[in-house]
């Protein structure tokens, strides 16, 4: 990890200056953590305010921004501004990505920043993620120093728990469209039902959990060890999320599983 580290710093202090696409998660945490020592004032963390980002994890990029010791700075996104975004097809993440990261280029040449960077770490290669065709098409100004340094999820959060970084062992959160299956469109009013459910559920499962948007059906994920207590309350739950507007809730029998939406393509 002391050589990783070395190389990850050497890297970003070679940038000059310097935008970290901040979310609030382990990964972009860590690397406004690391921009920070290596820059200074010359590294800025930016996070896209959107309609697919909860409240929750708003919060916590601010949180983080500060503990890493990093100016940061909310810059509106508008993601549901794009149609292709919207039509939420299996190519949603890369336009969503593919727009965010066009902002930040253009908010970082009018503010003089040389390079913009993401958190994507190698394990990010083995999933279906095509937000990171977006990163490599905006090269070179846009960069992914965990990948091009080798660092692992589990080097990020080891590095995080060195530093005392409160994300350290935080599940990984994807965004709020993520939870909607592909086909069905995304509008405010889906994404806020996703977040909100998930405040529902939340007090009744520990660990990583998600709330599935098939239309008229809340498909809950959690890991299996919540399965007594989501079943304890399941008339509760079932009333709740019918307060929002599902009229059939259900529990996936395998559990949370990453990126379970892409079952389907």
């Amino acid at each position: 990890m002391a050589e990783k580290l070395c190389a990850l710093l050497d890297r970003l202090k070679a940038c000059g200056s310097l935008v970290v696409a901040l979310s609030g998660g382990v990964d972009s945490s860590t690397l406004a953590k690391a921009a920070a020592m290596a820059l200074g004032e010359k590294a800025v963390a930016v996070t896209a305010r959107s309609e697919l980002l909860s409240a929750d994890e708003l919060a916590d990029a601010a949180a983080m921004a500060r503990a890493a010791g990093i100016r940061h700075i909310v810059l509106d996104a508008h993601d549901l501004d794009n149609p292709d975004v919207v039509r939420n097809d299996k190519d949603r993440c890369y336009y969503c990505k593919r727009g965010r990261f066009e902002k930040l280029c253009a908010w970082a040449k009018e503010n003089g920043f040389a390079y913009v960077a993401d958190g994507g770490n190698l394990d990010d290669k083995g999933d279906y993620r095509p937000g990171m065709r977006a990163v490599e098409e905006l090269a070179p100004m846009v960069i992914s120093p965990f990948m091009e340094c080798g660092w692992t999820k589990a080097d990020i959060r080891a590095q995080a728990r060195t530093w005392g970084l409160a994300v350290a062992d935080k599940p990984s959160a994807a965004c709020l469209a993520s939870r909607v299956e592909y086909g069905l469109s995304l509008t405010p009013e889906r994404l806020a039902q996703v977040e909100n459910a998930e405040k529902m559920i939340r007090p009744f499962a520990k660990g990583q959990l998600r709330i599935r948007h098939h239309g008229n059906l809340a498909r809950i994920e959690v890991e299996t060890g919540a399965f007594r207590e989501i079943m304890a309350h399941r008339e509760e739950l079932s009333a709740a999320l019918k307060s929002l507007g599902f009229t059939y809730t259900t529990l996936d029998l395998i559990g949370y599983r990453t990126g379970s939406t892409n079952e389907v393509l």
